[in-house]
């Protein structure tokens, strides 16, 4: 797909503000990927889906993420991050647009696969783009905001969406969504400075092979993905059977989905803290090692203690702010140690991979180990080992050697 060159509109924001916007591209994009949830209900009614429909209608979203991260990271590189963005909003424009306009159920599940590709798109080249826009002093806190967009276009569409859907069909819900997404292109046609003319691009950039071969090469790549992993996993799961969790309590679905939705609003709490920590010179294994202990010790408390339901609510709500210090950390981290400068998109494409990746097997993973235990109760277990695992990785961070250039731009 030929994106427009873009030199005709000229950007007329300042850096940060650019950096703003992207942050909320990247929320524009969070929208698709949590729209589904909400409708699901009136989806199977419609469409006469089955729970493995149903399931595989949820988890498709992630098959781009599971198996295209580190391609798209060299797409993005390729063609240009601004491009790569661009595109990305234009695929899921069109395909939650279009999905709408259908009744037939293998059609909506490929045009789900196509936002899944889309977000990813979108969501992969944000980093380096605000790498290439702010000062190193500022990247930081940056960072931290970027690593909200997840977390507040869940809350958006779990609350906006759950309203919406009371009052019209979920076809109108895309169809909005997707006029949405176009405009947010629009903008960001306008306001994201072009990228390099394609001479700037190819000076001094290794071919293909060889930027996916530098990028896996390296250890510290591989644990900052696998410790994004385990952290995806974890949160997704818990956070995507509370509601289930809460109506088998007896809570009403409406109050159910709005405590779902501070749970994870609350997530940005930790990701925004991060951002400051890190930017006062707090070390980036301690934030991971504090954020993945607390959602050990918040698991348990929740699940694994029978405490009454009030209490359960705060544990999990702990689980998920304190817990919001990893995605920011990583974020950081994975500038910090990309092998270099041209191989920034492929790190992170190859993190974003290994989130998908998690959050494609941790609910599974969880319902398997509740299942066989015998009850909710035993889901700190689960979570658990993913915790203990992303502790151990996060500790080894850094230890295995990386490019003395990149600390004064990366520690912000």
């Amino acid at each position: 797909m030929r994106m427009p060159q873009s030199d005709t509109l000229a950007p007329t924001a300042h850096p940060l503000q650019a950096s703003f916007f992207l942050v909320l591209v990247g929320i524009c994009a969070a929208l698709h990927i949590w729209k589904l949830p909400p409708a699901l209900p009136t989806l199977q009614a419609e469409l006469g889906l089955d729970l493995v429909e149903s399931g595989f209608l949820l988890s498709i979203v992630q098959l781009g993420g599971m198996t295209l991260g580190l391609v798209s990271g060299l797409f993005a590189e390729r063609i240009g991050l601004r491009r790569c963005v661009l595109a990305g909003l234009l695929i899921l424009a069109l395909a939650s647009a279009t999905g709408a306009l259908f009744h037939s159920k293998a059609l909506i599940l490929l045009f789900r696969g196509l936002e899944g590709c889309g977000f990813l798109m979108v969501a992969m080249p944000v980093p380096a783009l605000i790498k290439r826009q702010v000062p190193p002093e500022y990247l930081s806190r940056l960072m931290g905001l970027w690593s909200c967009y997840m977390p507040i276009g869940t809350v958006l569409i779990l609350l906006a969406g759950s309203w919406l859907l009371s009052i019209t069909s979920w076809r109108v819900l895309w169809l909005g969504l997707g006029v949405l997404t176009l405009l947010v292109m629009l903008l960001t046609l306008r306001i994201i400075p072009p990228d390099p003319g394609a001479q700037a691009q190819v000076q001094d950039r290794p071919s293909p092979w060889s930027m996916i071969r530098i990028t896996l090469a390296s250890p510290n790549v591989w644990l900052i993905a696998l410790v994004f992993g385990v952290y995806a996993a974890q949160w997704i799961a818990v956070i995507g059977f509370l509601p289930s969790i809460y109506v088998a309590a007896g809570i009403s679905g409406s109050t159910a989905g709005l405590l779902t939705a501070l749970v994870a609003g609350s997530n940005i709490v930790g990701n925004l803290s991060a951002g400051k920590l890190l930017h006062n010179g707090v070390s980036p294994p301690r934030l991971l090692a504090t954020g993945f202990l607390t959602m050990i010790i918040c698991a348990f408390a929740a699940f694994g203690a029978g405490l009454s339901t009030t209490s359960q609510f705060f544990a999990i709500l702990v689980f998920s702010m304190v817990g919001g210090l990893i995605p920011a950390t990583l974020f950081v981290l994975a500038i910090k140690y990309a092998p270099t400068p041209q191989t920034t998109s492929t790190t992170v494409g190859w993190m974003q991979q290994c989130s998908s990746l998690g959050q494609f097997s941790g609910p599974p993973v969880v319902a398997w180990v509740v299942h066989a235990a015998g009850g909710w109760e035993w889901t700190w277990l689960a979570t658990g080992g993913y915790a203990l695992a992303g502790i151990l990785m996060a500790l080894c961070i850094g230890a295995l050697g990386h490019r003395p250039d990149q600390d004064a731009s990366a520690a912000g």
